[in-house]
């Protein structure tokens, strides 16, 4: 049997199998109509999107916007090419992952990276690499690719290649931490010392006079400036400076390094630790040992992670806002890379915690 026909000729929709016809797709906004919603050229959109200065403030309202109205992004292949910024930045971590996986201090500050990165339009490419060799790798593919901005130097350690490594290849850099000598690297940091040398004073007002340290992993710029933190104010106090123990940021080498100094004949009456972590470990292997915290024995950690009020007792230690960190340094490279000229930022100080952990030495 022969189908209807409609007055088109095809057959009747009516009653068939055939599928109703597809509706047209929405056609996708350009950059055309975004020039016509805001009433000016597709340059001055072009500008605006790129930053460029040359557009006044009212015209570059308006381009904004009509993006937003209309939901128009522009191509990052497309702009990347002419902009030559891909709106991304690099940071290469070389750390052991038994020690990354317990160390919050990361975490955190990816966090305050991409606070700062998110409203810019900025990605992060975050690389771990096991040791020196694929650290040089990741930095020498991530020039040959072209694919990042600039990146983060952080976790500096003594005698870093890595300042010269990223300026041969000529990658823009933000160094996380103290100046460095030798490179014209910009940094940002905070004198991280000063938890340590707050600590000791602390500890000396409550009478401690044997004060211990355990150190953080050997070789990075941050452990030695914990050590001669502690050693310069204990000179200060006019206090013995005990041999430190050292360790390596993690908890069961703080934990050694706390039976270490207690198998002293003239053990510490209180220890400053280079990190809450191995802290907190101090307190275990103390408390496992028959000594009370904090009155046998008074404890202060550093970076004061949301664990550290949570124990028990509640961890003294010396406060950093690495959150803020992280949103300071991603603004500051971001600028960087496009050619503006280094500016200081003023980061929140180190704070100094009073908690349960200390008191005075026992009689």
């Amino acid at each position: 049997m022969t189908r209807p026909k409609d007055p088109s000729g095809g057959p009747a929709a009516e009653g068939t199998d055939e599928a109703p016809p597809r509706p047209p797709r929405a056609r996708r906004p350009t950059i055309g109509d975004v020039a016509a919603l805001a009433q000016v050229s597709k340059a001055t959109v072009s500008f605006v999107v790129n930053d460029r200065p040359g557009v006044s403030p009212q015209a570059r309202r308006r381009v904004r916007a009509a993006m937003d109205d209309l939901g128009w992004q522009p191509n990052a292949g497309a702009r990347a090419l002419s902009t030559k910024r891909w709106q991304t930045l690099g940071l290469v971590i070389r750390r052991p992952p038994e020690l990354l996986s317990t160390d919050p201090f990361f975490p955190q500050f990816v966090a305050g990276i991409e606070t700062g990165l998110a409203p810019l339009g900025y990605a992060l490419v975050l690389q771990v690499v096991p040791d020196v060799g694929s650290e040089q790798r990741a930095y020498e593919r991530l020039a040959g690719d072209g694919r990042v901005d600039g990146v983060f130097l952080t976790d500096l350690r003594v005698g870093d290649p890595r300042p010269a490594l990223v300026t041969a290849l000529d990658i823009p850099a933000l160094i996380v931490g103290p100046p460095q000598e030798g490179t014209a690297i910009p940094s940002i940091g905070v004198d991280d010392g000063s938890g340590i040398r707050q600590a000791v004073r602390h500890l000396r007002s409550l009478g401690h006079r044997r004060i211990g340290h355990v150190c953080g992993a050997e070789g990075y710029v941050h452990t030695e400036s914990r050590r001669i933190a502690w050693s310069e104010a204990l000179a200060e106090a006019g206090l013995p400076e005990l041999p430190p123990a050292k360790a390596d940021f993690t908890g069961a080498s703080g934990a050694q390094a706390t039976h270490r100094l207690l198998d002293q004949d003239e053990r510490p009456t209180a220890i400053v630790y280079a990190n809450d972590l191995m802290a907190i470990a101090g307190i275990a292997a103390a408390t496992s040992r028959g000594l009370r915290v904090p009155e046998d024995l008074s404890v202060v950690g550093f970076d004061d992670i949301p664990l550290a009020d949570c124990i028990s007792p509640p961890l003294t230690t010396a406060r950093q806002d690495v959150l803020a960190w992280g949103h300071a340094a991603a603004r500051t490279l971001v600028a960087l890379t496009g050619g503006k000229d280094f500016q200081p930022v003023p980061l929140p100080p180190v704070q100094f915690i009073v908690r349960a952990s200390t008191a005075p030495p026992p009689a």
